[in-house]
């Protein structure tokens, strides 16, 4: 079976996949989509005051829904548009800030550890893990799915995302420029 592995590799040159900005006029909230090589990836703004109410009502205290609103917080989906099964690893994605060298997106395993800390009751701690994106999975030709990332970078700031993958023995690359983090007024 061919995989599609989203992995970033260290050398190698990144393609010039178009990416696709749009703004929802209702809500103000930006989305980026780049489709490369049988993989379509899309990144959509998720506002502080959104991030605070979902997990607030799915059992976490203000505090703890706070920490994650704190964050650069987007909905992810990735959808599978060739013809060929796709496999992504999320601990293979990289982020890269003007400033900062490239970094890994937080693991569901970092934030449990800090949910642990901070005492987040279980129930809430699952409904948590259930809406973050996969940090795995399979797609057959068609399949997508959707979750939340997060990305440490202060709201309104700027970050490109960097994804590889394999697709029928060859390594693609793409990088969504220039996405930026909602604003507190989002």
């Amino acid at each position: 079976m061919r995989l599609l592995a989203l992995t970033l590799l260290a050398a190698g040159p990144l393609a010039a996949a178009p990416v696709t900005p749009s703004v929802d006029p209702e809500t103000g909230l930006a989305t980026w989509q780049t489709e490369s090589a049988g993989a379509q990836i899309r990144l959509t703004q998720i506002g502080p005051d959104q991030a605070r109410a979902f997990y607030q009502a799915r059992g976490f205290a203000a505090a703890a829904a706070e920490r994650y609103a704190a964050e650069c917080v987007f909905m992810t989906v990735v959808r599978n548009v060739g013809d060929t099964p796709i496999r992504h690893r999320l601990a293979d994605w990289r982020y890269v800030t003007a400033d900062q060298a490239p970094r890994t997106i937080r693991s569901k395993a970092e934030w449990e550890r800090l949910w642990r800390r901070l005492e987040v009751p279980e129930a809430a701690r699952i409904a948590f893990n259930w809406a973050q994106f996969p940090a795995t999975q399979t797609f057959a030709p068609g399949d997508w799915n959707q979750g939340m990332t997060t990305y440490s970078v202060p709201r309104g700031g700027e970050f490109d995302l960097r994804v590889t993958w394999r697709a029928g023995g060859a390594t693609h690359s793409t990088t969504l420029e220039k996405v930026r983090c909602a604003n507190d007024a989002s």
